[in-house]
């Protein structure tokens, strides 16, 4: 029988599965992190520094004891985080790396086919020399390849030298070992992550097995497309045809959406629907998330389930933009309330709060301002800067 799944239950599952309803002050340790991030499944990495990158900030925004140097060591010095893809550039539980074997051969025959249209024969001559020489010399950032230093004279004046140390590193040749002021440090992947986390092989069929049932587990309930979406590892078809060979341990339910429409048909895995009761209140407290948070990585999702429409305007021109360059997500308790627009000035030691706008409906009270108020607080002590500064206009006067 298939189950109809209220939308505040909807919201409060995918907001615990998504590690927003464990309590922000919490302390929290290394290991606590590594199992942080392995119940989200992964953290996007992302260059902007508006305030702080985006992993930063991910982490932050569920526990507020969060320390930035404790995700250092468990990539740098643990091994026991891998950075790789999923939709973008992503950081990942070590474990999960054996399964990422296979996108690392699909990646390899697109890559090469699509390069050969674009650049013709003898490109990939160039990425063995490259290997070959971190294999000798050990590891180097793009900067440390130069065209001068490359023996066959031509590939360089292609593409930046970075693109060889790229291809390498998206197809499981090389390994992140670690960033200097963001910039990423290549070395072989034998030589960052031990054997444990490579081995052993896993057949195609577990690979596509454990992609599904990894997603729904941190989905909750999710329809194909959105099961494929989540690592980006598999096509809506596999995913399909995964549904149609495990129909027997799978649950048919219908998610209400925020906006009183029809709900939409999902999956969820076998015992869900018993345990809907036990998903706890996401905290009341007012928090910024990141724009790459994974609450909002689906962005057709995020608006069923919480009414919001959310679009990263970065790439907009500026006379286009409907709110601003860079604008942040406000989650109270279960719902997205609002958004707001702000920028650390490190200089003059300033949380700029350029503009806030709520969304229809959310009243502007002075108990959910005063919430503002100490997320901003928190936020400039983790950015280290030393106040919030109010600029004229902010709340849109």
């Amino acid at each position: 029988m298939t189950v109809l799944i209220s939308n505040n239950d909807a919201r409060r599952i995918f907001l615990a599965k998504q590690g927003l309803s464990n309590a922000p002050g919490r302390a929290l340790d290394k290991q606590g992190l590594l199992q942080l991030i392995h119940d989200i499944g992964f953290v996007q990495v992302d260059s902007i520094q508006t305030v702080e990158r985006a992993h930063h900030q991910i982490l932050f925004s569920r526990n507020q004891t969060y320390r930035r140097e404790h995700l250092t060591e468990l990539v740098e010095r643990d091994a026991a985080l891998f950075e790789n893809w999923t939709h973008d550039a992503s950081i990942l539980p070590s474990a999960f790396f054996v399964y990422w074997k296979h996108r690392f051969r699909r990646e390899e025959q697109a890559i090469i086919e699509r390069w050969r249209k674009w650049q013709g024969e003898g490109f990939e001559q160039a990425f063995k020399e490259t290997y070959e020489r971190i294999a000798r010399g050990g590891a180097i950032m793009s900067r440390d390849v130069k065209a001068e230093d490359h023996v066959s004279g031509g590939w360089w004046n292609w593409h930046p030298s970075k693109t060889a140390l790229e291809y390498l590193w998206r197809t499981g040749k090389l390994a992140i070992a670690g960033r200097e002021n963001f910039q990423k440090v290549y070395d072989l992947v034998e030589r960052v992550l031990p054997a444990h986390h490579r081995e052993p092989e896993v057949s195609h069929e577990d690979f596509v097995d454990w992609a599904c049932r990894s997603a729904l587990e941190r989905l909750g309930f999710a329809t194909t497309g959105e099961v494929a979406a989540f690592w980006d590892l598999l096509s809506p078809a596999e995913v399909k045809q995964w549904v149609e060979a495990n129909r027997g341990e799978l649950r048919e339910v219908l998610i209400a959406p925020a906006d009183g429409g029809k709900p939409r048909l999902s999956f969820s895995l076998d015992g869900f629907v018993e345990t809907i009761a036990e998903a706890p209140e996401a905290p009341a407290r007012l928090r910024v998330l990141s724009p790459f948070d994974p609450l909002l990585r689906n962005r057709n999702r995020t608006e069923r389930l919480f009414g919001f429409f959310y679009r990263i305007e970065v790439f907009v021109p500026e006379a286009k933009r409907e709110y601003g360059y860079y604008v942040f997500p406000l989650l109270e308790g279960d719902r997205l309330v609002g958004r707001i627009d702000m920028k650390a000035d490190r200089k003059s030691g300033r949380l700029n709060v350029r503009r806030l706008w709520w969304e229809p409906g959310v009243r502007t009270s002075v108990g959910r301002m005063q919430k503002l108020e100490a997320e901003l607080a928190r936020i400039a002590r983790f950015t280290g800067v030393d106040e919030v500064h109010y600029l004229d206009g902010w709340r849109g006067e």
